[in-house]
């Protein structure tokens, strides 16, 4: 049996994405919060460790299918299947989220005054994130590609100096988005919600499962290699 509570939450997905399935049931950060180790997030939750280390060694029983391999990837291609899976789905939903949470608000805000924070939020996620992916679309990936095929100094520096600019990033949006789930009780809709209620906690869901895996892929893989890239 392989002994994980040593290791990273972010290292254990990144070596094995069906394990993101297990954290997930647990209610375990594996983006944001991918740099504790097993042994501390389940001292922090209470969670039982040999139960978590027992399914993360016996993944083909928990978790059905297959999982792409991202460890593998090359660094090109992984910036690019950020982009085309990630970053163009954000730019779609944002706008029809924001639009559905203004007309909740007018109509259910009253009755339910947490609604008006949670979409103050996510204006500040609609306001952010896009800025956010520009600056990954027009500076850090085309610098990871340069360094890649050229081993420019000056792209290895632009990567370098665009990490920690992006990590920081991700926490303002990650932790934003963890607000608005508790906000919302984990997207539960109370008994009085109409199908636009439906309809926008189930995009909010979808987003925020959509925003652990993208920012699984900056964090805990594409960030490390492209920091390997630079020492080369």
């Amino acid at each position: 049996m392989k002994e994980f509570k040593k290791l990273r939450i972010g290292e254990i997905v990144a070596d094995d994405f069906r394990a993101a399935e297990v954290f997930k049931k647990a209610g375990i950060d594996f983006c944001c919060g991918g740099n504790q180790s097993l042994e501390e997030v389940a001292k922090e939750k209470d969670l039982n460790i040999a139960e978590l280390e027992n399914k993360l060694n016996n993944l083909e029983t928990v978790v059905q299918g297959s999982q792409p391999n991202y460890k593998d990837w090359n660094l090109d291609f992984l910036c690019d299947y950020i982009v085309n899976e990630y970053h163009s789905k954000v730019y779609r939903v944002l706008p029809q989220i924001m639009d559905y949470l203004n007309k909740i608000v007018q109509v259910h805000g009253a009755g339910h005054p947490e609604l008006k924070e949670i979409a103050d939020l996510f204006s500040l996620v609609n306001t952010e994130l896009p800025i956010h992916q520009q600056q990954e679309e027009n500076v850090f990936f085309p610098a990871i590609k340069e360094a890649l095929s050229s081993n420019s100094a000056k792209a290895k520096e632009i990567v370098n100096s665009q990490i920690a600019l992006m990590m920081e990033e991700h926490e303002l949006i990650g932790g934003t988005v963890d607000k608005i789930s508790l906000l919302s009780n984990h997207y539960s809709v109370p008994d009085d919600g109409c199908n636009t209620y439906h309809v926008t906690y189930k995009l909010l869901e979808e987003f925020e499962e959509d925003l652990h895996v993208h920012v699984h892929l900056e964090n805990n893989i594409l960030y490390p290699k492209a920091l390997n890239l630079t020492k080369s």
